[in-house]
């Protein structure tokens, strides 16, 4: 279905990024895959596992030299990015009081500027072509707030702005822009926060992982990281071609609970 076009994922070594960069190649896609420290080893079982082109590249995308560094390497080696997964994000617990400056401003670029940079440096090569699909990936938090994690809220929220400027913008050109916004996921950052409150109060990890799902979602259950990204590749399909500015979440009732 998207044999011969080039996706770039952010943030895709593990979780969720892999889980969607899997996907698209599942799809028939080539894949760009992009981590702080560059996965070289997950670009080849990649290949092998699909049998598509895939290319890894290492970049601090809080530096928007690094990101056009980046860009301009990779359209010099693949010539295009038709998709953009923008999913890299970092985050930091703290009261608003008391969080630290330059972690702010670290998230903000990160989680923020870092997608509108790359969409801006992608968009004239999918005009070009006439086809581009741009997905962001926000958060269950971008439609609710929670203690100590002012960064992430604020950050998931906006890009959900940012996704329907894009897609009022794009809408004549064959491009689309929407946002995916899953619940709670079995990332290994989810589940060593899970792990860290078992071990702070004496439970076992299946009591405390239960407990923290129901607490959110009504499934009671994780939302699966390949259920994010059979969403990616619909939206990336022909079948997905009007459906633009959109914000899907996939969070087991959560958003309506």
């Amino acid at each position: 279905m998207l044999k011969g076009k080039w996706a770039l994922v952010t943030g895709a070594t593990a979780g969720l990024g892999l889980a969607v960069a899997e996907s698209l190649a599942g799809a028939g896609a080539n894949i760009v895959l992009h981590d702080l420290v560059e996965p070289a080893e997950t670009r080849d079982r990649l290949r092998t596992r699909f049998g598509v082109k895939a290319v890894s590249i290492a970049a601090d995308l809080s530096q928007r030299v690094a990101i056009e560094t980046m860009m301009a390497d990779l359209l010099g080696r693949t010539g295009a990015v038709d998709i953009l997964v923008n999913n890299a994000v970092v985050r930091h617990f703290s009261p608003v009081e008391n969080f630290p400056p330059e972690r702010w401003d670290e998230a903000v670029a990160v989680n923020l500027s870092a997608p509108f940079h790359l969409i801006r440096l992608a968009l004239p090569g999918m005009k070009a072509r006439g086809w581009g699909r741009i997905i962001n990936m926000a958060s269950i938090y971008s439609t609710r707030a929670v203690a100590d994690r002012i960064d992430y809220v604020t950050t998931k929220t906006a890009i959900v702005g940012m996704t329907r400027a894009v897609a009022i913008e794009t809408t004549k050109s064959g491009i689309t822009c929407n946002a995916l916004c899953p619940g709670t996921l079995p990332t290994p950052a989810i589940q060593g926060k899970i792990a860290d409150i078992a071990a702070r109060e004496g439970r076992a990890i299946e009591e405390a992982t239960s407990d923290y799902l129901a607490s959110r979602q009504p499934s009671q259950r994780f939302v699966a990281l390949e259920a994010v990204g059979a969403m990616a590749v619909f939206l990336c399909s022909d079948a997905a071609q009007d459906i633009t500015g959109v914000t899907l979440p996939i969070d087991g009732g959560w958003s309506i609970a």
